[in-house]
């Protein structure tokens, strides 16, 4: 299929591409979702598909025969398979009733392909409030063009620098419910990048990991999203910032251009990166159709 830029572009207010997630704001845009829509269906990732760090095949896939395309409004429904199907209607336009038309195709899908739930994705721009984005997520922006930032001011270790690596499984127990079970079984398996970690005492206090970088649709090297969290009683300590400045300071020592991530709105991680100086691109919301 192919995409108008002049219809799409005018209602893009945040540069997010279904089943890929955000991408630079200067990115062909028009041509990722072309893209994205000609390997529907395949189960193959695109070669720069983040997700395929983790998967073997690609679940979600894009319904393109449902696709609306239009002046003022696309509408670009697509199908997860885990979770006993989930559809998603990602909604670009800028009308106010454009998310009442997303969520209607979407409950149409779910009857169709049986699904188990119906969302939908609806974009709003950088320059609204944090208020009317209230249970999303921003999207973030480091640029590595003018260098990483300031150093991580207390000492940082490779979690295999750990003098008991052993104790990271404590660490990951504990933040289950932030991912970090599911990566120390990839970090055990071998299949993962570096994580860092900080120690207080011989406790792992926190963690931000895999460190990996990968290449874009254009060729440039961006620093992959990780998993970052730091155990509840040792919040408020600096070890968040210290963390996060040791994986910039990675990111740019490993090439990487830049670097985007989604952050959940008035979160810890949200308020850090708009400290570091992060630019916001825009808020992705995400509700029940």
């Amino acid at each position: 299929m192919r995409f108008h830029r002049d219809w799409l572009e005018p209602v893009m207010t945040v540069p997010y591409v279904p089943t890929l997630g955000p991408v630079r704001k200067d990115d062909p845009v028009h041509g990722l979702f072309e893209a994205v829509v000609e390997n529907a269906g395949t189960g193959r990732f695109l070669p720069w598909d983040k997700d395929q760090r983790w998967f073997d095949t690609k679940t979600e896939r894009v319904l393109a025969d449902a696709i609306e395309h239009r002046p003022g409004l696309t509408l670009i429904p697509t199908l997860a398979e885990r979770a006993g199907g989930v559809v998603k209607v990602y909604v670009y336009g800028t009308a106010m009733d454009s998310p009442s038309r997303g969520a209607d195709l979407a409950r149409k899908l779910v009857a169709a392909h049986g699904a188990r739930k119906a969302r939908i994705v609806h974009f709003l721009s950088a320059d609204q409030p944090d208020a009317h984005a209230t249970g999303g997520t921003r999207v973030q922006f480091k640029d590595f063009t003018d260098g990483p930032g300031p150093a991580a001011d207390t000492p940082v270790l490779d979690y295999k620098e750990l003098p008991e690596p052993e104790r990271f499984a404590v660490f990951a127990e504990l933040m289950a419910g932030d991912g970090f079970a599911f990566l120390y079984e990839q970090m055990q398996a071998g299949t993962v990048g570096p994580v860092l970690t900080i120690l207080d005492g011989d406790t792992v206090a926190g963690a931000i990991g895999p460190m990996e970088t990968m290449g874009d649709a254009a060729g440039r090297a961006r620093l992959l999203p990780q998993y970052f969290g730091v155990l509840p009683h040792y919040r408020g300590r600096g070890y968040g910032r210290t963390l996060w400045r040791a994986a910039m300071h990675w990111g740019h020592q490993h090439g990487a251009a830049y670097q985007l991530l989604q952050t959940e709105v008035g979160g810890a991680s949200d308020r850090l990166c708009s400290r570091e100086g992060l630019a916001s691109l825009g808020y992705v919301i995400q509700t029940e159709a």
